[in-house]
């Protein structure tokens, strides 16, 4: 039963392990991110207004609460590239929790509230992670993602720049050759074109030139 004397355990697990925890899971992510070449990676640990950016590196004034991984440009832009990065977080956090308890079980490391925590909430983040269900605010949890990879389910939108003879116009254009915006610039309407690419994950994006479609981006989703 949950008494008075474990209030300052609660508060231990929610300021202090759980951020620990949150942060293996996102190099989980990053490390399979970077394996597979991922380029501007960038990982944001809490929620809310920026205390400080170091390098890859965004820590937010609630530390302890959501962190998510963004990354641009695979350069194997595969099912099974995709299927590793989000089970990245997944195999960090167990691996992490193996190594306590193997380092406990070998008397390397003496047992303790904390050891306990990590542990525990380990355990907790990888079967919430790889539980397959949508968020209500849009997102997607890992395993969702995974299994949508594995049924071939994930719809990758595709946006292009296309010089328009008839309009003497650069325009961009969404995943149904709608048009979005015409530029009289070419690198104007890239600009565009990689700005709506990025709002609306899964995507790529393409530049027609000369009849000769070329990926100039691609964009994952973002793992959590």
């Amino acid at each position: 039963m949950f008494g008075i004397n474990d209030i300052p355990k609660f508060f231990l697990a929610f300021f202090l392990v759980l951020p620990i925890i949150s942060f293996v899971h996102e190099a989980g992510h990053v490390f399979f991110a970077w394996l597979m070449g991922g380029k501007n990676i960038k990982v944001t640990v809490g929620s809310g207004g920026v205390l400080f950016r170091v390098g890859m590196l965004e820590l937010r004034k609630y530390y302890f609460w959501y962190g998510l991984c963004t990354f641009d440009n695979l350069k194997r832009n595969e099912r099974f590239s995709n299927i590793l990065i989000f089970s990245g977080g997944a195999i960090f956090n167990s691996l992490a929790a193996l190594i306590i308890i193997y380092l406990i079980e070998n008397k390397t490391l003496e047992p303790g509230i904390i050891t306990y925590q990590f542990t525990y909430f380990s355990l907790y983040y990888v079967f919430f992670a790889l539980l397959p269900m949508p968020y209500p605010d849009g997102n997607q949890s890992d395993g969702k993602v995974i299994l949508d990879l594995l049924r071939n389910k994930e719809q990758v939108k595709t946006y292009r720049v296309q010089w328009s003879g008839e309009k003497s116009q650069w325009c961009v254009l969404d995943h149904d050759r709608n048009l979005v915006q015409a530029f009289d610039d070419e690198e104007q309407a890239v600009t565009k074109a990689h700005e709506v690419a990025q709002q609306n994950r899964p995507s790529r994006l393409v530049n027609s030139k000369s009849g000769k479609e070329t990926e100039v981006g691609n964009y994952p989703k973002v793992p959590l």
